[in-house]
């Protein structure tokens, strides 16, 4: 498998177009991760993290669908509003963790193919979305400022990609010496 670079959509110009570009570079080099990996190989923790090549791909599947979600509804997309960190229940922090976790149920295929559907709803929604339109965050430490555009939050979707594509490399190396690039 080649490790080119996505060919960009020409149907999208300047700022939208570069925006594009990084985010379906991250994604590739991610979903590069996990070539010719079986189920149980994607499940498998390889460094003293508990990140899995599958859990990561859930992951960021999820993250992108909930800041694309964000992107359209603002605050009410979040799962709790963040004023008080007391209203963050046990459930709620296992279903975050579970997003992390590639369990018995579930295939690598599958897990790609819902990325691919939510890679490309949030495509969509770049080629026409209001970039300066702005929405407050629920508060908490981890936000710097109160509010972001949806630029911003397409920014933040690619940073979150591309950490993860990094921890995904160093993961699959660990695996078998797979690399995705060098």
């Amino acid at each position: 498998m080649s490790t080119t670079m996505v060919t960009p959509d020409t149907t999208l110009t300047g700022e939208r177009a570069d925006l594009h570009q990084a985010l379906a570079n991250a994604r590739h080099f991610l979903k590069f991760t996990t070539r010719e990996l079986s189920d149980d190989q994607a499940r498998l923790r390889t460094t003293a993290s508990a990140l899995t090549l599958g859990g990561l791909i859930k992951h960021v599947t999820g993250v992108e669908e909930q800041w694309r979600n964000f992107i359209v509804q603002g605050r009410a997309a979040m799962g709790w509003d963040g004023t008080d960190f007391s209203t963050i229940t046990e459930e709620m922090m296992e279903a975050f963790h579970e997003e992390f976790r590639m369990n018995a149920d579930e295939t690598l295929a599958g897990l790609l193919q819902r990325y691919d559907e939510v890679a490309a709803a949030t495509d969509e929604l770049l080629a026409t979305v209001d970039l300066d339109q702005v929405h407050e965050l629920p508060q908490a430490p981890w936000f710097t400022g109160t509010h972001w555009s949806v630029r911003r939050t397409l920014l933040h979707i690619i940073a979150e990609t591309t950490q993860h594509a990094g921890h995904a490399d160093i993961i699959r190396e660990s695996l078998d010496g797979a690399k995705s690039m060098g």
